[in-house]
């Protein structure tokens, strides 16, 4: 899993800056570096280095001619991101530096380091586990304040903290069960059955949380989806440009002018939402137009958030089958809708009457209704109120799954847990009862990488940038 190569990566993004960082870690790499770094003309030894401390001097290239003036600091093991002898080596940004840098490193000994590598022997050495990792990895994509609240969260070790516990408490009673078949014969009882039903329980609500969490944990990760539907011609192409400020689709007269989706995303108080123009619902024959129209339905069934758009000029029962249809494909477990009369600067003195009949109509909790001008900017602010408060985030503290391959892992230590539950009630034998535990704690460990195989990681760390 793990090789003596001495590795080394630039670890700032690529091209020209005002600094770049090359990292180097593995057993060579306080005596490659020192080869090279120079104090006031003279080499600096391995024995001189001191732990965590920032070096001001030069580097030389191959030849021994002067390459740059640099800043090299030098990590010990095991005190380090990577738990090896480490060094981090701040250049000036000239792409030529970092190459000539890069090629005398190799030339010294070092291998150029693969996607991931460093987190990757972080993992092994045991600085942190596979879920933190992949933390890392959240971390530097994250493009919000809420994705890094929860990324650092995960990082920190808060949901393998948790897993830890439950793994625990399964392993133990999972022992004791196992004990029992050395004592078969003696038909000895070790695990209290009701307690075990009881910890069962506990566990298996516990896994439930955090699986039933993914659904909003990978919304702020990617972004909250808002899908903005309705008939043609009611202004959802209007409202998003004014929603993003700038003319993201094409507005026109002309029905069906939207023949597919497009998605811009927006930061609002620190939160990403992910907002979709949807085709205009309607009948038709126009092959694309109803392949764009089957699009906005599977959008709809996506989305957390459904705004419903509506033209207030189009009269109140033409704009009640639109809204019936619209409310008739939310799923009101997971999603909430906004309704949105918009147009309403065309007919200033009965918008809110509307606004009134339609809320007598459905009378929906889950439902906010809104007057909107989306040409004219009317009501963008009460709808941009609503959307902060109309999604609720989860507790501060309360952790949150953003992760699939964790999601599937839970999806199944749930199953196999329910299993042991049934199995306790019909009186399966213990040795099959037992077998179910295990496969509930197979799954929980594969999460923190207690349990994992050389693929799985290849993946996984295949998809993080080269350098980290």
């Amino acid at each position: 899993m793990l090789n003596s190569d001495t590795i080394c990566a630039i670890a700032t993004p690529h091209g020209m800056g005002a600094i770049a960082t090359v990292r180097v870690s593995g057993n060579k790499a306080f005596p490659v570096v020192a080869e090279l770094f120079q104090r006031n003309g003279k080499t600096l030894t391995v024995e001189e280095i001191v732990t965590h401390k920032a070096y001001h001097g030069h580097l030389i290239n191959i030849s021994g001619d002067l390459l740059d003036e640099v800043v090299t600091t030098f990590f010990r093991a095991p005190h380090s991101f990577t738990g090896e002898d480490s060094v981090e080596i701040s250049v000036h940004g000239s792409v030529f530096i970092q190459q000539e840098l890069l090629q005398v490193l190799v030339g010294r000994g070092c291998r150029l380091a693969e996607a991931g590598e460093f987190t990757r022997r972080a993992f092994v050495n045991r600085k942190l586990d596979l879920a933190q990792a992949e933390a890392i990895a959240d971390l530097i994509h994250s493009e919000s304040e809420a994705a890094h609240r929860v990324a650092i969260k995960q990082l920190k070790g808060g949901f393998s903290k948790e897993l830890q516990v439950m793994r625990s408490k399964l392993l133990e009673m999972t022992a004791l069960m196992e004990l029992e078949l050395d004592f078969s014969e003696e038909d000895v009882e070790f695990a209290d059955r009701s307690q075990l039903m009881a910890l069962l329980q506990e566990t298996l609500s516990h896994v439930n949380r955090l699986k039933n969490s993914f659904r909003l944990g990978n919304a702020i990760k990617n972004g909250i989806p808002v899908a903005i539907v309705g008939q043609t011609n009611t202004g959802k192409s209007t409202l998003l440009n004014a929603l993003l400020g700038e003319d993201r689709a094409i507005v026109s007269d002309i029905a069906g002018t939207t023949r597919d989706t497009i998605e811009e995303t927006l930061n609002i108080n620190g939160i990403r939402y992910r907002f979709i123009d949807t085709a205009g619902l309607r009948q038709t024959d126009e092959t694309i137009e109803r392949l764009g129209i089957e699009r906005s339905y599977k959008k709809i069934q996506e989305a957390t958030i459904v705004i419903g758009m509506m033209d207030a000029t189009m009269g109140y029962e033409s704009m009640l089958l639109s809204a019936n249809e619209i409310v008739s494909k939310v799923d009101w477990n997971h999603q909430q809708l906004v309704l949105c009369l918009n147009k309403v600067d065309a007919l200033p003195d009965q918008g809110e009457a509307l606004m009134e009949k339609f809320r007598h109509e459905f009378g929906i909790e889950k439902i906010a209704f809104l007057r909107l001008s989306a040409k004219r900017g009317f009501g963008m602010d009460g709808l941009i109120d609503a959307l902060k408060h109309i999604q609720p985030l989860a507790h501060p503290d309360a952790t949150l799954v953003t992760n699939v391959r964790h999601y599937e892992a839970l999806l199944h230590a749930s199953e196999s847990l329910v299993k042991v539950q049934q199995g306790l009630e019909m009186g399966i034998p213990t040795d099959l009862v037992s077998q179910d535990l295990r496969e509930a704690l197979h799954y929980l460990g594969t999460i923190t990488g207690e349990i994992t195989t050389d693929e799985v990681l290849g993946t996984i760390f295949s998809r993080f940038c080269v350098g980290k």
